[in-house]
């Protein structure tokens, strides 16, 4: 018997169903031993106090264009893996419990950077454990792509290409507000996709100067609308410049919903422009898994499974250069993905003239 759990932990994203269809899918049709499925509820929650239900194939058909998870979410947060709940459970050693109670041969994690940290504390504990990249942000460490990153893309450019007729209609500046609290991928994928004529991204700290000259030039070569596209996480040079405790305070006295608002009251007063905030917000993790996802994520499942097929644990599948690879979960666990502000998209869009903030 060949016994597999399967958990979908940290903020969804629209693809974690389509990457666990091909897992199942591949090891139903390759495994040469009879296959138990274990599909744990609400990532590792379900793992800890042992909320999990068997599955059969048949549970899997059909979701390959279902977004969220079938199995349900939730966050652990790493630095509390070793504080006891509220109800005095150990999480760690009831995990463990679990993963013995059920006799399994390797536990499928689907999770982003918290995830799998939590996967790599686990097979430091010497359980079999695959980690698969998933979220919306791109960030995790090790592979160039990430599943829920491709649909995210397409939903905040539609939805900055929605915004480009009404602004237009009323001669507003639009600012839009991209999902991106530390990386800025999504926003500037989106943002270049979308024809933006500012991108402020976290890994760029801007000057409020430069993004109004980027505005005032628009309309001096005739344009009628201008779309700028903040990262949640969006940093000022003067920001960048504080202490870390410092800024925490600072964020933490907002009086405006988010960074967007902030950046709009001061556009507004720097210039006689007509200013909105757009939010596309959660719609961003939501929907069907977008055509490249699907292909993707289908990837991740099909390599996952061969390797615990094979008998190898220990990593986390991942893209690098354009082929299908496998990183050592110790490599990867605690490091994020940045955007590198000298990389050739960057300078691409520059050329383009669309503005960072910073020049």
């Amino acid at each position: 018997m060949f016994r597999i759990g399967l958990l979908t932990s940290g903020g969804d994203c629209q693809a974690l169903n389509a990457t666990m269809r091909g897992i199942v899918k591949t090891i139903l049709k390759n495994s040469k031993d009879k296959v138990e499925i274990f599909g744990f509820e609400d990532g590792y929650q379900g793992l800890i106090y042992g909320r999990y239900r068997q599955m059969k194939w048949k549970d899997f058909s059909g979701i390959l264009t279902q977004g969220g998870t079938i199995l349900g979410t939730s966050r652990t947060p790493f630095k509390l893996l070793d504080v006891p709940k509220a109800d005095g459970v150990e999480k760690v050693p009831a995990m463990i419990a679990t993963y013995r109670k059920l006799k399994l041969d390797v536990l499928f994690v689907l999770g982003g950077n918290g995830s799998t940290k939590t996967a790599n504390r686990l097979r430091e504990e010497d359980l079999n454990v695959i980690a698969l990249p998933k979220t919306i942000d791109n960030d995790t460490w090790g592979t160039d792509m990430t599943f829920g990153f491709p649909s995210a893309i397409d939903i905040a450019t539609k939805c900055i290409d929605d915004i480009h007729t009404t602004a237009n209609s009323h001669r507003r500046v639009f600012v839009i507000e991209i999902m991106g609290h530390k990386v800025g991928w999504i926003p500037l994928y989106a943002g270049i996709a979308g024809g933006a004529d500012v991108i402020l991204i976290p890994e760029i700290p801007y000057s409020m100067d430069n993004v109004v000259a980027a505005i005032e030039r628009r309309e001096k070569d005739g344009g009628r609308f201008a779309i700028v596209v903040v990262a949640e996480g969006a940093i000022s040079r003067e920001e960048a410049a504080m202490k870390k405790k410092d800024y925490k305070k600072k964020v933490a006295a907002r009086v405006q919903p988010s960074v967007a608002y902030d950046i709009a009251e001061e556009i507004a007063q720097r210039t006689d422009r007509e200013i909105r905030v757009a939010v596309p917000g959660h719609t961003q993790r939501g929907g069907e898994p977008s055509a490249q996802d699907r292909i993707f994520a289908t990837q991740c499942g099909v390599e996952a499974a061969r390797g615990a097929l094979a008998g190898e644990f220990g990593y986390m599948i991942a893209q690098r250069d354009g082929h299908m690879a496998r990183v050592p979960l110790e490599r990867v666990a605690g490091k994020l993905k940045y955007v590198d502000p000298s990389c050739e998209l960057i300078q691409e869009a520059k050329l383009l003239g669309i503005s960072f903030g910073d020049e």
